[in-house]
């Protein structure tokens, strides 16, 4: 006896899927700050040599910003080639809780002052960076998908095929298991013919009166 879904089963399955996009974002956030890290101690000598400070600053936001623009659209991907994603809800949700931890990380490392200081060329470029990843992450989603269908689609054509060569071996061995029947069915009368033949010979009718 089946048991009928709860009231709260949708409202689990949201708390679930927003448990997931926020760890996604999270995930993306660290191993985006691993990855900038290692890059800017080798590139840092490397980015202080440009002339102008127009190059300087956006290959600093670049790297500062990995794990919106390469991170969380890698990570995207290759959920969504797992689990049924929304593309924008995923992406804007990830990249907000993500953008949400770096604001709590600067909010305890400057305080106020680090989020009431004025805009300036670098904060744009940051903005506009976090605007990219989440089209960046959105596209993920959609190859995910889109590749995902496509490996399913594959898996059905390999199932289907099996399953024809495994008719055609069952019709083969019908076909088989009948000749055999006939066989057998034609070798019978032969082989019961035999002991009659043998019983009445002529030598032991000519044996008889004899005696």
């Amino acid at each position: 006896m089946s048991s009928k879904p709860s009231a709260l089963e949708p409202l689990r399955v949201r708390v679930r899927r927003f448990q997931f996009i926020v760890g996604l974002g999270f995930l993306s956030l660290v191993l985006g700050a691993m990855l900038s890290v290692s890059l800017v101690l080798r590139l840092h000598s490397r980015v202080n040599a440009l002339p102008s400070d127009f190059l300087r600053i956006p290959m600093a936001v670049v790297l500062e910003d990995l794990w919106v623009l390469a991170v969380l659209p890698a990570l995207c991907y290759g959920a969504a080639r797992v689990v049924a994603l929304r593309t924008w809800t995923t992406a804007v949700g990830a990249a907000v809780s993500g953008g949400v931890f770096v604001v709590a990380l600067n909010f305890v490392r400057d305080g106020l002052e680090g989020l009431t200081s004025g805009w300036s060329f670098a904060s744009g470029l940051r903005l506009v960076a976090f605007v990219g990843g989440i089209l960046l992450s959105a596209r993920a989603i959609r190859a995910g998908r889109a590749a995902a269908e496509k490996g399913s689609a594959a898996a059905q054509e390999k199932a289907a095929a099996r399953k024809s060569e495994y008719d055609e071996f069952l019709k083969a061995a019908e076909a088989g298991g009948a000749r055999l029947e006939q066989r057998e069915g034609a070798a019978s009368p032969d082989t019961s013919a035999a002991p009659e033949g043998t019983a009445a010979s002529p030598g032991d009718a000519t044996k008889t009166p004899a005696a």
